[in-house]
């Protein structure tokens, strides 16, 4: 998931010289491609892909060139002429409503990211307690919004220090862990052991069984995105237009590894029809650790999967919001009482009710018996309204080319055209494949699933921000009046 642009036009008065003099500091492309990865990579997904054994390579290839690519690519020319982010993007390419609909959608994609992402907290922390507890609905709502809640307090107080933890969550959280499963794996496979997931040419490919069998892949978009964020770094680079392309295949590469390697590894391990969508990286460790007589790692790999977690929630809680508050503030597009600040100048409303909607989210784990249905229901709704801002930045490409093709560009991307109409296209296609019930919804009414995910992508992504848009008033522009103010 990537964290909220905020709006950073140049004062009227600054000058061009000014302007030359505040440049950022030039990086290589290799330090832009671990940047990508540390932003993109985690464990987090593999146990939806690892059911599908050896076509999980096959499931993540696809979304990596049809999504992943042009996202890359189409964001860095977009990032190197228009500051400001996607809100900038959209505005001057399309329309200053659409703008604040795809910053508005970076934003509400976090209300189910959370819960999702917590109760894989939940199920992780059940494996130092007692692992029955990872399907148990009323626990995870429990650590759910026990732990959002703490989330919120933290940031509240602006504390400065959680700013490296995304860095660290990658080398404790991602690396390490992700490469002592794949290790333990190769060393269970070497030892004669049969994988439980068969591993020969034929099955390469999903088995075909409808279009739910090709549902996980909707995932896989989501585990991609964030690729915009790091866009905004191609102006520091010496030589964009040959670097940055190298930098995105290098950073593709990298995180292709992360995400295929432990996936497969824990195939090997834990079969399909017994993994967990939520406990599924516990699960693995926890045979491994048995087979290897080494049971007492299992609370320390857990302990490393936490920290790594919660170090990444803390790290991007106040960040959407923040940038939903900034264009706000300027454009008036939410009440004054969802734009004050607290006395650190923290968006502390905007925390709290988003605090009270995710609660309520977290509830439904408690009402639905199959703990991984909820997770995946959660994890469909927040690709499915992150879908939409990849929808509107590509058609903002496209249309900028077109009405601004002499503005400055650190970079242009080759066959813009074709490249935008494959996201476009992917981004559809994911969206509607993302009604399609997975295998692991259990059986449940497919109409349900369709209401629960339509009416979250309606409501959330599209009802919410026409309803702010309609109620707009000029005197809903904080930033502008308090300037007045300092003026008189």
């Amino acid at each position: 998931m990537s964290s909220m642009d905020v709006p950073s036009d140049l004062p009227k008065h600054a000058s061009r010289s000014e302007t030359r003099t505040a440049a950022p500091p030039l990086i290589t492309w290799v330090t832009l491609a671990f940047m990508t990865t540390a932003s993109v990579a985690s464990l987090r997904a593999a146990p939806t892909m690892a059911v599908y054994g050896l076509a999980c390579v096959f499931l993540y290839l696809v979304p990596a060139i049809v999504f992943l690519l042009p996202t890359a690519l189409v964001s860095a020319e977009l990032a190197s002429g228009w500051s400001g982010g996607v809100y900038r993007w959209v505005a001057e390419g399309l329309s200053k409503p659409l703008g604040f609909l795809a910053v508005w959608c970076q934003f509400a994609m976090t209300i189910f990211y959370y819960p999702s992402l917590l109760a894989f907290v939940a199920s992780t922390i059940a494996y130092i307690i007692d692992p029955s507890l990872a399907e148990n609905g009323v626990y995870t709502a429990i650590v759910i919004m026990v732990l959002y809640w703490t989330g919120v307090w933290v940031s509240s107080q602006g504390t400065k220090a959680l700013a490296g933890l995304s860095s660290w969550g990658l080398i404790i959280g991602t690396l390490i862990p992700g490469t002592l499963l794949v290790v333990l794996g190769m060393v269970f496979l070497g030892q004669g052991n049969p994988s439980a997931a068969p591993m020969d040419s034929s099955h390469l490919l999903p088995q075909w069984t409808g279009l739910a069998s090709l549902v996980l892949i909707v995932n896989n978009f989501l585990s991609y995105s964030g690729m915009e964020m790091n866009a905004v770094h191609v102006s520091s680079l010496k030589n964009p237009a040959k670097e940055y392309p190298k930098s995105m295949f290098l950073a593709m590469g990298l995180v292709l590894l992360i995400f295929i390697l432990p996936a497969l590894a824990i195939s090997w391990v834990v079969p399909a029809d017994k993994l967990s969508l939520t406990a599924g990286v516990m699960q693995a460790f926890d045979a491994f650790f048995s087979y290897f007589d080494i049971g007492w790692m299992t609370p320390i790999a857990a302990v490393m999967l936490i920290s790594a977690s919660l170090g990444g929630m803390l790290t991007w809680l106040a960040g959407p919001s923040k940038g939903l508050l900034e264009i706000s503030r300027s454009q008036g597009y939410l009440p004054p009482f969802l734009q004050k600040l607290n006395k650190h100048g923290i968006q502390q409303n905007i925390l709290v009710t988003q605090g009270i909607v995710t609660s309520i989210i977290a509830l439904m784990y408690a009402l639905i018996p199959n703990v991984s249905s909820v997770y995946w229901i959660f994890s469909t709704i927040t690709t499915q309204v992150y879908l939409i801002v990849y929808l509107l930045m590509f058609l903002a490409a496209m249309r900028l080319r077109k009405t601004q093709p002499d503005h400055p560009r650190g970079y242009r991307v080759p066959a813009l055209g074709l490249l935008c109409t494959v996201g476009l296209l992917s981004s559809l296609a994911a969206l509607a494949i993302g009604f399609v019930p997975p295998s692991q919804f259990g059986g449940g009414s497919v109409w349900s699933y369709v209401l629960i995910v339509g009416g979250g992508l309606v409501i959330l992504g599209l009802l919410i921000p026409w309803t702010f848009l309609k109620l707009r008033k000029p005197s809903w522009r904080t930033e502008a009046a308090e300037t007045a103010g300092e003026a008189s």
